[in-house]
């Protein structure tokens, strides 16, 4: 597996060098993918985030164009990974009066890109859009009782159940619209429109856009410069989107890219500092932590809804083989919590040293055995209590070379085990429906990435009540009432709240017996950045900026849009 992978970006770097290298390359474009007319010294190539043609810059739902939230919508407040606080933005501040009352105050002087003021009426209106059953916040309105404008620039929101957690998630996660403008739609418009006209209160805005890029042009005028000394330094911004890692690789070995977010093998080799490649740290595991990759086995069949059965088979992954040998150690391998860096301090580490799991291949055995797991019929294979024969299907979408090369790796460890384990690959889409509605044995997924709290993770596995069509959470259909009583308790517990440690060691004592889900590893923030255009890209050096280094969606308004503010030309 890991010869492979090197080789094949061993070649890539071959291809590359001499591609750059060659005297003769004259008709290369200077930009890449043929876009012409922007100055290179003012212009930051991307790429990454966008995998299809942008078609969409609604930013009420997902699916939306790289940067519309972020770089042309913006969020009231931000949210610092660090400290794990949120800071104001579009809010100037945000407080709870009592239990049920939370007041915000906006910014003065912020206006949307077509000169109206930015006012409260905003801020209320989209929360409003909340009660639209197709909105993805909808479930709001479920705990907020009210929203009041109290003048141009106060809110006061009203909860009938008050949910610390998940009202600073919403705080920081959805973008804010103008209601002068979005008033005027119909509510199908509001959830189905491309809103090709996107008019922000963001430093950008829309230029163009083609089947193979998006195009941001820097305002004339950004409200942050004034009230928080930021500026903004790419005049243009050109996303290309995503025909290949190949591609990515060539263009940001050139410099014709200037930050890649896509996952690169061969990344020991582009940090050596042969290739003016930067990454955030120098060495392994060169990437931030973006999210926990997690085996989910489908708790309604047997035998995966045995606990027993479950931890055996999180027993059998040689994780650590995955990390060195697929990923060449840019991921790490993830604590039997799941919970990401960020959340540290969190972990119950006294609950992991008494119910956590490690690889160990005996151990895995003894646990089917004493479980009543045993081989009746001499394959190498063991069949349940009862005899029944035990085939499982571990899939991953076809083309995602990193996922594959790792289910062999669980599917190989499984089957040393004694547990028949088999990889199969089906195309994203089919695997994407199958995972919705439960037609399948194991599955891989990261759907939990950083964030303000704790809560997200535990909400993304114990989220009830199971439907028939799982879309965001639970997808191995677990069903723990006192697990999601806890969940429901967490989000209406205060961070500084004494309870809210305690509730969350309770949560892990469960996640670690039970098992619905595995944890593997942390997905890498895929980040590499030539600094031949642009320079002080976010770096774990002493003095470098420390913000991720990503243009993701869901990822501006944690600080990446301080990215933007920290760079600067090379040369200047």
């Amino acid at each position: 597996m890991r010869s492979r992978l090197a080789q094949f970006a061993a070649v890539l770097l071959a291809v590359s060098m001499t591609a750059s290298a060659c005297p003769g390359d004259s008709k290369t474009p200077d930009n890449p993918a043929g876009a012409g007319g922007y100055p290179r010294n003012e212009t930051l190539y991307t790429s990454g985030t966008q995998w299809g043609p942008p078609n969409s810059w609604n930013p009420v739902v997902p699916s939306h164009a790289m940067g519309t939230v972020g770089l042309a919508y913006e969020t009231l407040f931000l949210f610092d990974a660090e400290k794990l606080v949120l800071t104001p933005w579009l809010a100037e501040k945000g407080e709870w009066t009592d239990s049920k009352t939370y007041t915000l105050t906006i910014r003065e002087g912020i206006k949307w890109g077509d000169g109206k003021p930015f006012v409260a009426d905003d801020v209320a209106y989209t929360a409003e859009l909340g009660k639209i059953k197709a909105v993805p916040y909808s479930n709001l309105w479920n705990w907020l009782g009210s929203v009041q404008v109290v003048d141009p620039r106060t809110v006061k929101f009203t909860f009938t159940d008050t949910r610390y957690q998940e009202w600073d998630n919403w705080l920081y996660e959805n973008a804010i619209v103008p209601k002068h403008i979005w008033s005027t739609r119909s509510e199908k418009d509001i959830t189905t429109s491309a809103n090709e006209k996107p008019i922000g209160t963001g430093p950008y805005e829309y230029l163009t856009h083609d089947q193979d890029r998006m195009v941001w042009q820097k305002k004339s005028e950004w409200w942050a410069t004034k009230a928080l000394k930021l500026e903004v330094k790419p005049k243009y911004i050109v996303d290309i989107v995503n025909s290949s890692n190949e591609v990515a690789l060539g263009l940001l070995l050139q410099g014709k890219m200037d930050l890649s977010n896509n996952f690169l093998p061969g990344v020991a080799n582009l940090a050596s500092g042969k290739f003016n490649i930067k990454t955030y740290y120098p060495e392994a595991p060169y990437m931030l932590s973006a999210n926990t990759a997690v085996l989910i086995p489908n708790t309604t069949k047997a035998p995966l809804n045995d606990a027993a059965f479950r931890k055996a088979l999180a027993s059998s992954v040689d994780t650590k083989k995955i990390v060195e040998g697929v990923y060449g150690k840019i991921v790490k391998q993830s604590n039997a919590t799941g919970l990401l860096p960020t959340w540290d301090s969190y972990v119950d580490q006294a609950a992991v040293s008494e119910l956590g799991f490690k690889f160990d291949t005996a151990g895995a055995k003894s646990i089917l055995a004493q479980a009543g797991y045993t081989d009746r019929n001499g394959d190498g294979f063991v069949e349940t209590p009862s005899g029944a024969p035990i085939k499982l299907s571990l899939i991953v979408p076809a083309g995602w070379t990193d996922w594959m090369e790792s289910i062999r790796v669980i599917s190989a460890g499984a089957q040393a085990a004694g547990i028949n384990v088999v990889p199969e690959f089906p195309d994203s889409g089919a695997l994407d429906d199958a995972r919705t509605a439960g037609n399948f044995d194991l599955v891989i997924n990261n759907w939990t990435e950083v964030s303000n709290t704790p809560w997200t993770w535990y909400n993304y596995i114990f989220q009830m009540p199971v439907q028939a069509q799982q879309f965001n959470a639970n997808f191995e259909r677990y069903s723990n009432q006192q697990a999601w009583d806890l969940v429901q308790k967490l989000s209406r517990t205060a961070s500084n709240d004494p309870a809210f440690k305690t509730t969350l060691s309770e949560l892990q004592k469960i996640s670690l017996r039970e098992l619905p889900v595995i944890p593997l590893w942390y997905n890498g923030l895929w980040a590499q950045a030539n600094d031949t255009v642009w320079t002080n890209w976010p770096s774990s050096a002493s003095g470098a900026p420390k913000h991720f280094p990503t243009t993701w969606n869901n990822f501006w308004e944690k600080g990446s849009i301080y990215m933007l503010c920290d760079l600067k030309p090379v040369g200047k």
